[in-house]
């Protein structure tokens, strides 16, 4: 890790926005802002950045370029649920600084996606749409999500507004999986360990999780091959987390059926298989991307902000370098 010298506190402290300044309700004063959403151009020297809000959605390369400069930062805000984008770089920034996520931001969006990917899916839409196209009437009897068994995997904030949108389906059973055991305000979190019994019961497979070394490639070949026959596999964590190869077999076989959010690679490049796999539904990438992210996002940095300036602990703390 980088060292650094003790912090100037008579500097009044510079922030970092991806958002003018002005267009931020609730913002503190005695903070100096400064505007870079990525561009090639930085507004200042990256040494007198002290509270650093990541841009959202440039890519991993434009969110850490200037990390490695920033070697008075004591606050590294993303604006994304994951921080696997800037985690390569985090041994670059100053002992003391904070890694905060944007818990509370894309809960919602991401939910909403969720039970919009399991409901066209197990309904047949993706085949409805393609039936208008041809002005066929594919009219017969399709799955329902009522009395079906849900394990969504990766039991944190998503993964809980998740199931609250599950409630009112009728659901035969929710479970839920996290990377160690606990009791949530609906139940039981079971460990990942408990995935190889629990797979071949459930109906619809939701996976949630962040992307880290635990996670990396969890859905493979034994994953998937324990899978029901028929079960469903949605995916709005991140494409890494599952093995395409392994996938895209399953995929072509028939037995399973998969709604992607995200995928690996991504963006998935033209001429992939994927794309024209059988049973599969692919959204590109838009969880969070919605009407309720930027009035969220900013409320998340007036709050962080203001705790900052008045000297009080931030929120949302995920790591703490040194």
């Amino acid at each position: 890790m980088t060292s650094t010298n003790t912090p100037d506190v008579t500097k009044t402290p510079q922030v970092w926005l991806p958002f003018p300044a002005d267009e931020v309700p609730g913002l503190p004063g005695g903070l100096d802002y400064r505007l870079w959403d990525g561009g090639p151009d930085y507004p200042a020297d990256p040494a007198d950045c002290a509270f650093y809000v990541v841009p959202y959605m440039k890519g991993a390369a434009v969110a850490v370029r200037p990390l490695a400069g920033m070697t008075s930062v004591r606050v590294v805000q993303t604006l994304s649920a994951g921080i696997d984008h800037v985690e390569p770089a985090l041994g670059l920034l100053p002992d003391g600084a904070l890694v905060c996520n944007a818990k509370g931001v894309h809960e919602a969006s991401t939910a909403e996606l969720t039970l919009t990917l399991i409901l066209a899916s197990l309904r047949g839409v993706p085949g409805f749409v393609h039936g208008q196209d041809k002005e066929e009437w594919r009219s017969g009897f399709y799955p329902a999500l009522a009395d079906k068994s849900v394990l969504i995997v990766g039991y944190g904030s998503i993964g809980s507004a998740i199931e609250d949108r599950l409630a009112p389906f009728e659901c035969a059973r929710v479970v839920r999986v996290a990377r160690s055991a606990r009791t949530a305000a609906r139940g039981p979190v079971h460990p990942l360990g408990d995935l190889p019994t629990l797979l071949p019961e459930a109906d619809v497979v939701v996976l949630s999780t962040p992307l880290n070394p635990s996670t990396q490639g969890l859905v493979d070949a034994k994953f998937l091959a324990a899978m029901a026959d028929g079960a469903l596999l949605v995916n709005v964590a991140r494409g890494g987390v599952v093995d395409t190869g392994a996938l895209l077999a399953e995929l072509r076989s028939g037995r399973l059926r998969a709604a992607l959010d995200v995928t690996d690679p991504e963006p998935l490049p033209a001429g992939h298989p994927l794309w024209h796999a059988p049973n599969v539904l692919i959204t590109p990438h838009v969880g969070g991307s919605t009407s309720a992210f930027l009035p969220r996002a900013k409320r998340l940095l007036a709050g962080q902000l203001s705790r900052f300036a008045a000297g009080e602990p931030v929120e949302n703390v995920v790591r703490a370098i040194g």
